[in-house]
């Protein structure tokens, strides 16, 4: 980040009025969590089946024993610390800056960070549900469990409540990000590819006064964009002063 967008980026976040940041798994990268479309990421490892296959809801029903063996590897990373990225737009909420994180991310490290007011469309790894009863189990709870997970009360089995391929996001907060973004005045699109729909396709609603992206790689929003950043987002939000 040059000195000049710096300048320019802490001046539009201190006079924004309803900031929104709508998050892909960059953010959580410099957490240790791995993004998926990065070289080293998710879809570029080897598994019996790709990845894509074994997070669809048919896989998880057919084959649950192998989800959750990747799913326990992989998806859980119950150590991850939030990160600079994090705190900052937990400190943006807290002074009246920001006023919603929409992420694509199912990590929960928003939350743990202190931001109160966070969209999760695909869910949370922190929660899981029985099928049939409904008894609620957190993620270390799933691992610790081996094999197919079954509820303790009715045998009943466990769905980690994460959108899965094949499935819809949630209605309700589909509905308020949406609201969020198109009532923003600014928003910050970080570490996300816009590539996973129907998410990217929110962008469209925002008719604020500055988009910002913060991104290792190029997006589709680059172009429409005030400011484009290339550099680490916990870094570049951590260096913003925003009560000078």
């Amino acid at each position: 980040m040059t000195r000049e967008q710096h300048d320019t980026l802490q001046n539009i976040l201190r006079n924004a009025k309803k900031l929104v940041f709508f998050g892909g798994a960059g953010v959580s990268t410099e957490s240790g969590i791995p993004d998926f479309r990065s070289v080293d990421g998710l879809y570029n490892q080897k598994y019996d089946y790709p990845p894509e296959t074994i997070l669809s809801a048919t896989f998880f029903y057919r084959h649950t024993e192998e989800f959750y063996r990747f799913y326990r590897d992989k998806m859980l990373c119950l150590t991850a610390k939030p990160n600079a990225a994090h705190k900052k737009l937990a400190e943006m909420e807290q002074l009246g800056i920001l006023a919603d994180v929409v992420t694509q991310n199912i990590d929960g490290l928003h939350q743990a960070a202190g931001s109160e007011q966070v969209d999760e469309l695909h869910g949370s790894v922190h929660r899981n549900y029985c099928r049939n009863c409904g008894k609620f189990y957190d993620a270390q709870w799933i691992l610790q469990s081996t094999g197919v997970p079954r509820c303790e009360d009715c045998g009943g089995l466990v769905k980690p409540d994460v959108v899965l391929y094949e499935e819809g996001l949630p209605n309700e907060t589909v509905d308020h990000a949406v609201r969020s973004i198109a009532n923003a005045d600014v928003l910050i699109v970080g570490g996300t590819s816009l590539n996973v729909y129907p998410a990217a396709g929110f962008l469209r609603y925002f008719h604020g006064s500055h988009l910002i992206v913060m991104n290792r790689d190029e997006t589709q929003a680059d172009k429409n964009a005030d400011l484009v950043i290339r550099d680490k987002i916990g870094e570049v939000l951590e260096s913003i002063d925003l009560k000078g």
